[in-house]
């Protein structure tokens, strides 16, 4: 009976080792939601590298490949992606960026750019299970903050790969 529990034990923590953690409820694919008119705005993938969490853009209501971001600063601290920021393509650029693990579903400590008007802000995200009650589906709260508690939050809805990328 030891010996079968031992084995058990073993195959677990094995198994766990090559599979790697489960992946963070913030992780996947999500539609922004404009906090006053409620309408989609874009599709982004948020996604782990180096236990740091990043978020894409992939699609944008009038937002094409060949858009650049040209309202933003050159270079920004701790941007990852080298180059001049003004010559990056605005889907497919990490705009959010540097995200720490507080806890599971809560990343703090990272930093979001707004490729429209280049202004960047600090981030905050937090996963939000639906519940029926405040809130009816799941969802993300991206909060973005210029300092001393000054900012704003968007709720965001969770989607798949092709519907965050068809936004035209």
């Amino acid at each position: 009976m030891k010996r079968n529990l031992c084995i058990a034990l073993v195959g677990m923590m094995y198994t766990g080792f090559l599979c790697g953690e489960a992946h963070d409820p913030a992780e996947g694919f999500w539609l922004s939601v404009d906090a006053k008119t409620g309408e989609i705005q874009s599709g982004w993938e948020l996604y782990q590298s180096e236990r740091v969490l990043y978020g894409k853009m992939l699609s944008a209501i009038g937002i094409t490949e060949s858009n650049k971001a040209l309202k933003c600063r050159d270079h920004y601290r701790n941007f990852p992606v080298p180059g001049r920021v003004t010559q990056l393509p605005i889907l497919g650029t990490p705009w959010i960026f540097g995200l720490q693990q507080e806890s599971h579903g809560t990343w703090v400590d990272g930093k979001v750019i707004n490729p429209g008007d280049g202004r960047i802000y600090t981030c905050k995200i937090v996963y939000h299970p639906g519940d029926g009650k405040k809130y009816k589906t799941e969802c993300l709260e991206i909060r973005g903050e210029i300092g001393l508690g000054i900012g704003a939050s968007q709720y965001w809805q969770r989607t798949t790969s092709e519907q965050a990328g068809a936004l035209r």
